[in-house]
């Protein structure tokens, strides 16, 4: 019971001293309305619920995205989101970065996004075989023939 006792403290003891340790989200790139994505109503609806909280300006920071060791993951998470693609600044790309984005949106979808750890908290945010198909449709239309992988 000692044994548990001191590693229950220890436990705790670690979880407070991990508190100091918190990852800064860099301050969004400034933007204006006119920089942000344009897409159908439909669209911007799913990229609104399910892609916005990492990939935009717009994150709407949960309750535990400030409490470690968890809010290293959630910055983390939004810090690499925005870097590989902002909403928010979209028509700041230029047109080489747009058909990279196009293309990694139609791959992302088929799979990967939102991530698994996102879900699990975030369950609106999931998409259904329909919205991955729209959003690949609407992705699709965009990319350039001759330059496709």
């Amino acid at each position: 019971m000692k044994v548990l006792k001191t590693l229950l403290l220890w436990l705790i003891g670690s979880l407070l001293v991990l508190q100091l340790v918190q990852i800064k989200i860099p301050t969004p790139p400034k933007a204006t309305p006119a920089d942000e994505i344009k897409a159908p109503k439909e669209v911007m609806a799913i990229l609104k619920k399910s892609c916005y909280d990492c990939h935009s300006n717009h994150t709407k920071m949960p309750w535990y995205g400030n409490i470690s060791p968890v809010s290293i993951m959630v910055h983390s998470n939004i810090k690499n989101g925005r870097a590989w693609l902002n909403f928010s600044i979209w028509n700041k790309y230029d047109d080489k970065k747009l058909q990279k984005l196009y293309k990694g949106i139609v791959k992302a979808t088929a799979f990967k996004m939102p991530p698994p750890e996102y879900l699990l908290i975030h369950k609106d945010a999931r998409l259904s075989p329909k919205e991955r198909k729209l959003l690949q449709d609407w992705a699709k239309k965009y990319i350039k023939e001759d330059n496709w992988e």
